[in-house]
């Protein structure tokens, strides 16, 4: 007897196309819901999933949809996340992360659906504490978009409380990369991420890339982060509702390789993945860039048996590449 499908929000965007097409591998079934503000039409296999396309905030379409698919659970990847934009414009932010989100438990509380799996971020926990950061980082997030995710996190802990919400929160570091397969990709307008920024360089879309401060206390002066491929995000998120599946507690898990690389490792990898001469210019720092960012992943692995798969650069800027350079690149190969 098969499973009842999962509702799948935000599920046309970068990570949310790359989670769809892993759980469709694993045999789920799929209502995928989403306002197209961001996502990509084309990023879905039409011929093997539900798409509705609505909004969080449209309570009677979302009542429709519970109705009709009684969903097992919601993956939520529903949310704007350009943290410049969140400075300037918060009440976007708040508006679109987390008074939507409510509407979808209004929603989940009236059909008795009690399992999450929410897409989070590690900019919840701030300014970095200690190195490497594990779940027990201060969560003191300094922009609107950080914020955001938080107090969703404190929300859904009180849905907990209330009525028996099951929660996962995935707190990602640096997402990239793209389909191995070379399907689907990262498709972001405007596009903010360092490395398709840097084969946007390398291509001639863009002059060049932008290198904000270089004196840095890290060993090259640039900025480290820890860059964990959409792929492996993919499959956490399938490890998650597992878990709760296999009745584990609601919990917070980092999600990232452990390792840290600094920008200019990521442009000099870039040029031996595409064999090219990446334009650069250097400008100051920007302000809230921590000087390093790098997660400590043991607890995904002791509680949802997650450990990431492509840890070296090399494989995701290869992937992004090859994607980039596909005729059918923003489409999905059917």
């Amino acid at each position: 007897m098969s499973r009842p499908p999962l509702l799948v929000t935000g599920g046309a965007g970068y990570i949310g196309s790359h989670t769809v097409q892993h759980l469709l591998s694993l045999g789920e079934s799929i209502v995928v819901l989403d306002n197209l503000v961001y996502g990509h039409l084309d990023a879905l296999p039409h011929d093997r999933i539900t798409f509705v396309q609505g909004d969080l905030n449209d309570a009677a379409l979302l009542d429709q949809v519970f109705t009709q698919h009684q969903p097992e659970a919601v993956l939520h990847f529903a949310a704007y996340c350009y943290v410049g934009e969140s400075v300037e414009d918060p009440l976007k932010y708040y508006r679109n992360n987390v008074a939507g989100p409510l509407t979808l438990l209004d929603a989940m509380q009236k059909h008795a659906c009690k399992r999450f799996i929410f897409s989070s971020t590690c900019a919840t926990y701030g300014n970095p504490v200690f190195m490497p950061m594990d779940e027990s980082h201060p969560q003191n997030p300094v922009n609107p978009y950080g914020a955001s995710k938080l107090m969703l996190e404190r929300v859904l802990r009180d849905c907990e409380t209330a009525f028996g919400l099951q929660s996962v929160f995935l707190r990602y570091f640096n997402a990239s990369g793209c389909d191995l397969d070379g399907h689907i990709g990262e498709d972001h307008d405007p596009e903010t991420h360092l490395i398709p920024r840097i084969l946007m360089a390398i291509r001639g879309d863009i002059d060049a890339i932008t290198v904000f401060g270089t004196d840095y206390a890290t060993p090259d002066g640039t900025c480290i982060r820890d860059y964990i491929h959409v792929n492996d995000l993919a499959a956490a998120h399938a490890l998650a509702l597992t878990h709760l599946r296999n009745g584990g507690e609601s919990t917070a898990v980092n999600l990232g390789t452990g390792r840290g690389f600094s920008v200019k490792e990521i442009i000099a990898t870039a040029e031996k993945v595409t064999g090219k001469t990446v334009p650069v210019s250097y400008g100051p720092r920007r302000a809230g860039d921590p000087p390093e960012l790098i997660c400590n992943p043991a607890k995904a692995k002791a509680v949802l048996g997650w450990e990431a798969q492509h840890k070296d650069p090399h494989a995701h800027i290869q992937s992004a590449w090859n994607w980039m350079c596909q005729p059918h690149r923003g489409h999905y190969a059917q």
